[in-house]
């Protein structure tokens, strides 16, 4: 309890101010968090950074909210709202959880973690965040920066993933019972403000004196990672298409797979090995195009991708062109497009 109870005057005097927080003094002053701003906040922040979250956070609240407002919106409303966040899966996910509460749970939030476990998107650490910040149920909370703050301070030297348990188990340890909302969120400010991955300023550490890493000297070999496994790279061509009405043509992606049901620019699959010889049997009649001379790079989760892209010179809407909408250039900004195609519109426009 003496780690806890460091940590938490630290947190009190030098806690992230964030739209979805509410502070130690709030809590002081009896304000609890909202579950539905906790439970966004936490869907947007994977894999993505906090000052790329806000803009989103403030923009879907103010559109859905509550929960019940999520729910009854359109999926494809919520995709075009999500459009530049990435990992796509986490915004169909978000609907389909707001509709189960709002349908099976009568509007509100399951209060531990393992009744959040069972929801669309909700994992293990999702479904721990939400039951610590929101309804002060004293579990861990581990994500990135924790996994840091802890293999630095217990000097953990088995890799991560395998170490997720070793630094979960000491966390359980170690909580707040009195304050498990605050002392997660305190960890995770620990390591996103002081215990940083290159330059950690332990000299204003909390837990300067008890971290064993800081002692031998040695916090940048931790957290220790499994070797990464080098990602393929996959090709493919796209084919920018404008009409004489200055509208670009976009077609919808299919309902399964990598970014499922996402609008996007035209193109052939994309393919690992050599870049194949391109075929224009879909483009528009007569039309021809220029290929511009660098590629568009993007990398995913399991691949990188090569894109080389083609640009047409204006059709008449008329002509025969490949099944899709023609979205006038400036509304392109408002559609569900995935940063990829952001990209080869970037380029191409």
């Amino acid at each position: 309890m003496i780690l806890a109870e460091a940590l938490l005057d630290w947190y009190d005097r030098h806690a992230r101010s964030l739209p979805w927080r509410v502070s130690p003094d709030d809590r002081r002053q009896g304000i609890v968090a909202d579950p539905y701003a906790v439970w966004l906040s936490e869907i947007m922040l994977q894999q993505t950074t906090v000052q790329a979250v806000k803009p989103y956070f403030e923009k879907f609240l103010s559109l859905w909210p509550t929960v019940a407002h999520m729910a009854a919106a359109d999926e494809e409303d919520i995709l075009r709202a999500w459009a530049g966040l990435g990992y796509y899966s986490r915004a169909r996910n978000l609907h389909k959880c707001a509709r189960m509460i709002a349908a099976e749970c009568d509007g509100r939030f399951p209060e531990t973690a393992s009744e959040l476990k069972s929801l669309p998107g909700i994992g293990d650490y999702t479904s721990a965040a939400i039951a610590s910040i929101a309804f002060d149920e004293a579990v861990p909370v581990v994500d990135g920066n924790v996994e840091r703050v802890i293999t630095r301070l217990q000097r953990i030297a088995t890799p991560l993933p395998k170490a997720k348990q070793e630094v979960k188990a000491f966390t359980a340890d170690i909580l707040s019972v009195a304050r498990p909302g605050d002392y997660a969120q305190a960890t995770m400010d620990l390591g996103a403000t002081v215990c940083t991955p290159k330059r950690p300023a332990c000299g204003v550490c909390p837990w300067m004196e008890p971290c064993q890493a800081r002692h031998h000297g040695d916090q940048l070999l931790y957290p220790v990672k499994a070797p990464k496994k080098e990602k393929p790279t996959r090709y493919g061509h796209v084919f920018v298409i404008l009409n004489d009405r200055n509208e670009v043509l976009l077609r919808k992606r299919p309902d399964k797979g990598l970014l499922a049901s996402m609008m996007e620019v035209p193109g052939t699959e994309w393919r690992e090995g050599e870049l194949l010889p391109v075929a224009y049997a879909d483009a528009p009649a007569g039309t021809s195009f220029r290929e511009l001379p660098v590629p568009v790079r993007h990398t995913f989760t399991h691949f990188h991708l090569v894109l080389t892209v083609h640009v047409a010179e204006p059709v008449s809407p008329g002509n025969s062109v490949p099944e899709g909408r023609w979205i006038a250039r400036a509304a392109v900004v408002d559609e569900a497009l995935p940063n990829v195609f952001r990209k080869v519109l970037a380029a191409a426009l």
